[in-house]
């Protein structure tokens, strides 16, 4: 017996397997695009799959489906998105640029599996993709598989990471380090403070985030080939952002002018970035982490990150901060996938920009590494990390730029006179002080209290 059967389509015979829900397009894709092993991502997928069918209930509801192959669309659908059939979607990301194969293969797969519940056939092109082209399809499945992304998992991610740091923030109020600026010592800040600059860094990235996932609840459906809407109801792209709208708790609304949306992907590269960003604020954490972390011996010592695993192969006993060095290789993908995204939104050319797979793919990966990053962070190094105080003590204890607050009580330059003083020979600013200055000792004291020095201002008068 043959693994294989016969499918046709506009330009002729195709050999597909006898197991494959798909049809002859897909199986093109499949064999004219073996580059990268990766199919586009299952949240891309399922967007296009509601898309089919908001489509099919907006064509019923307009008299041009009959209400049998919509309800069989309709099923077909919900069983895909229930999550069956997920090896049916193979078409791999690298193929015709307006995403036409993988389209294709959801209005192939969804086709098969309603006729199996249709009294008549369902066909790919004119029942499933009815009133649409993959030229508005692609790019409204980039639009909402990136909002759903975000919604569902990159900030819920971010607000367990916020509330961890802000939890670690509480039990450090008190602790006092030596800030630092050109990684050089600088006046003294609480370990308190510090957590709070990443936390309001993610807060303000997630606000740009939210921004950008906004703009893309404008989508491009209902424009069809070119952005005019030809074979299209006038009615269509209205009711088919409500009946989105209704599917996923989202507000989408059609735009007034698709060919925005279909030319250009300015949206997506606006979440691209916003990615990219928050990208940026990962890396500084992992950095600040590694520094903090750094020693434990000859380092600075001033925590120390949870041991995961062993860190060498051939010296025992080391120990390395293996989570904020996945989060730094975390935010440069991300900035060169960014990179990719905002090449090819440089590729609309006249009415279709022809990289709309790449960029569906980009924006997700994105999503889930930035997603998972935040978590591990949070979990993995963050909470536990141990603050070795009496480090910190002693360093801040040892650093000659205390004396800045002398400044307005001794002038500038006497109080750097005082400071060189201090690092050649090794006395703590307090005793040169004394002896340079005819400051009282208990005045001395008070302006140079590190834990003072970190809430600013000006010396009392």
């Amino acid at each position: 017996m043959s693994d294989k059967r016969i499918e046709k389509d506009s330009l002729g015979e195709v050999e597909v397997p006898e197991s494959a829900l798909w049809a002859a397009q897909t199986q093109r894709a499949v064999d004219n695009f073996p580059v990268s092993g990766h199919a586009m991502p299952i949240g891309f997928i399922q967007a296009v799959v509601r898309i089919k069918r908001s489509a099919a209930r907006a064509n019923a509801v307009l008299g041009l489906l009959d209400g049998d192959r919509a309800h069989a669309i309709e099923q077909a659908c919900d069983r895909v998105l229930s999550g069956a059939h997920e090896d049916q979607f193979p078409v791999d990301v690298y193929q015709t640029g307006s995403g036409t194969s993988t389209n294709m293969n959801v209005n192939e797969v969804i086709a098969r599996l309603a006729t199996e519940q249709s009294p008549e056939p369902v066909n790919p092109n004119d029942h499933v993709n009815m009133s649409q082209s993959s030229n508005d399809v692609i790019p409204t499945a980039i639009h909402l598989s990136a909002v759903t992304q975000v919604h569902e998992h990159l900030l819920p991610a971010l607000d367990h990471l916020a509330t961890t740091i802000q939890k670690r923030e509480s039990e450090t109020e008190s602790v006092v380090k030596t800030g630092r600026t050109h990684l050089m010592d600088a006046m003294p800040v609480t370990m308190a403070q510090e957590l709070r600059t990443w936390r309001e860094q993610i807060g303000n990235a997630r606000t740009r985030l939210e921004n950008a996932a906004t703009e893309l609840l404008k989508i491009p459906q209902g424009g069809t080939a070119v952005g005019t809407g030809v074979n299209a109801h006038a009615d269509f792209a209205r009711l088919f952002a409500e009946e989105l709208s209704a599917l996923t708790d989202h507000h989408f609304t059609a735009m007034e002018h698709p060919f925005v949306g279909q030319s250009a992907i300015d949206a997506p590269v606006g979440m691209s970035a916003a990615y990219r960003g928050l990208a940026t604020v990962f890396m500084k954490m992992a950095n600040d982490l590694r520094w903090m972390n750094s020693g434990p011996i000859h380092g600075l010592g001033e925590i120390t990150l949870p041991a995961l695993q062993p860190g060498s192969s051939i010296m025992p006993g080391k120990v390395n901060p293996v989570i904020p060095e996945s989060a730094a290789m975390v935010a440069a993908q991300v900035t060169g996938l960014d990179t990719a995204v905002n090449m090819a939104g440089q590729s609309g050319n006249f009415q279709l920009n022809v990289m709309l797979p790449l960029v569906g793919w980009n924006l997700l990966e994105m999503n889930k590494l930035l997603s998972n990053t935040a978590r591990l962070m949070a979990d993995k190094a963050i909470a536990g990390f141990t603050v070795n105080s009496e480090v910190m003590a002693e360093a801040v204890g040892k650093n000659p730029v205390l004396v800045t607050t002398l400044n307005p009580v001794i002038g500038y330059a006497k109080a750097a006179e005082v400071a060189k003083k201090a690092y050649a020979t090794g006395q703590s600013i307090l005793d040169v002080a004394k002896e340079e200055t005819d400051v009282p000792e208990a005045e001395l004291r008070d302006l140079l209290d590190p834990i003072k020095q970190t809430r600013g201002g000006l010396p009392d008068a």
